[in-house]
């Protein structure tokens, strides 16, 4: 079970087990307090996730990137490069995220006529989840982008981050 998995489940039925159950929270003990899982017991498979999100902005401020007018610079490279490094702070920032060894990121800024679109893919052989790595980057990278861009638009709103693909682990290949 990664740390994005539901725990199995007991096997044991009641009289409402037709009914939809809860799965149990993988890292809240009995007790209600957190933990960090044990994953030492799984096995290393190649694993990959994806992630998106949008950074809203002014039309000046789209023009300013389209152009490379920014003033603080280049917005785009500044952007990709804060998600690309990110990705191997996650654990730093996401207090039961495990540290894991990753094997390849890409992170791609793209210009829109209503801001810009961001995309990260993240790779490793390891023994959990990389789903938190790839939110991580999109969500650093949209950071550096209104950081890039408040001079021109101090209004810029991050919106719709989520997953948005990922394969291996026990619980397989999803897309949405």
């Amino acid at each position: 079970m990664t740390d994005h998995e539901p725990a199995p489940s007991s096997g044991a039925s009641s009289p409402a087990a037709s009914s939809p159950v809860a799965p149990a929270l993988t890292h809240v003990r009995a007790d209600g307090s957190a933990h960090m899982v044990d994953v030492s017991a799984k096995a290393v498979t190649a694993r990959e996730a994806s992630a998106a999100g949008r950074v809203l902005l002014s039309a000046d401020a789209v023009a300013a990137l389209r152009s490379g007018r920014v003033p603080k610079g280049d917005a785009l490279a500044v952007a990709r490069i804060a998600g690309i490094q990110a990705v191997k702070r996650t654990p730093e920032l996401i207090p039961l995220a495990h540290p894991i060894a990753v094997h390849g990121v890409e992170v791609d800024v793209t210009v829109a006529d209503d801001g810009a679109d961001i995309t990260a893919t993240v790779r490793t052989a390891d023994r959990t989840g990389i789903e938190m790595e790839a939110l991580t980057a999109v969500s650093v990278a949209a950071l550096a982008l209104i950081d890039m861009v408040k001079a021109v638009d101090k209004h810029g709103r991050i919106t719709d981050v989520r997953v948005t693909a990922k394969s291996g682990g026990r619980s397989g290949d999803w897309h949405e």
